[in-house]
């Protein structure tokens, strides 16, 4: 039987387009440097609105879990 541990990590990804896009860029910046990510979960869903522009920026709270040991 093979065993594993899993490492989760909180991550937050921000897009000025859509959350889907915050979650794709948090998801795609941590496989820059972590291997073996198994699960993104997105915890929270918020916008940023610039007081000046008005413009929005949406940003996406995301658990991701990754492999560090296994048999």
């Amino acid at each position: 039987m093979t065993e594993s541990v899993y490492k989760i990590i909180e991550m937050v990804g921000s897009s000025p387009v859509s959350w889907e896009e915050a979650t794709k860029n948090a998801v795609k910046t941590a496989g820059l440097t972590l291997r073996d990510l198994r699960i993104a979960e997105v915890v929270t869903l918020d916008m940023k609105i610039d007081e000046k522009s008005g413009e929005s920026t949406f940003r996406a709270r995301v658990k991701l879990s990754f492999k560090i040991v296994s048999d």
